[in-house]
């Protein structure tokens, strides 16, 4: 349901694919298309003028003229490289910002996410002085990496927790 406060390309994008089996038939996708709104985007369809769209597209188009303001922006590239760890943060809090941005910034950017992500670290962090002696060549692979300390830093929280020294 589109509550008019999201992306509405996204909406009509998942809509799209609902009813990829009908894109064919423009008047089943016209009526069909109103099911998939909420409340105020419903009060936006309730006022077009009879006889005003023609088709899908055109329908598609007015949707996408009245909520314009909700288009969402894709981030800078300039936002990912600034992120870094912060002081008591975890590597899971610090992995979730960074990757939740990087799915924000449109365009191939992997190689500089796996540079930026070891350079957000801070120097003395096992992660990063472990990427430093290896040549990460894969987001997926930067992944288990991460995950691997991750275990590493649960575990040592984990058995502080419980009183215990775990190198």
């Amino acid at each position: 349901m589109y509550n008019g406060r999201t992306d509405h390309v996204e909406h009509v994008s998942h809509f799209n694919q609902r009813m990829a089996v009908h894109s064919k038939n423009e008047t089943l996708m016209c009526n069909v298309f109103p099911s998939s709104l909420g409340p105020v985007a419903m009060r936006w369809f309730d006022g077009l003028r009879a006889t005003s769209i023609d088709s899908f597209k055109e329908l598609t188009q007015a949707f996408g003229s009245h909520f314009i303001t909700c288009s969402r922006v894709p981030q800078p590239l300039a936002f990912l490289l600034s992120l870094s760890m912060r002081e008591g943060e975890t590597l899971k809090t610090y992995s979730n910002r960074y990757w939740e941005m990087f799915n924000e910034i449109d365009g191939d950017f992997n190689v500089i996410a796996i540079s930026t992500f070891k350079l957000g670290l801070p120097t003395e962090h096992g992660l990063r002085k472990s990427l430093t002696g290896k040549l990460v060549i894969s987001i997926h692979q930067l992944i288990d990496w991460i995950d691997k300390y991750k275990r590493i830093e649960e575990d040592q929280q984990q058995g502080k927790r419980k009183g215990m020294v775990i190198p």
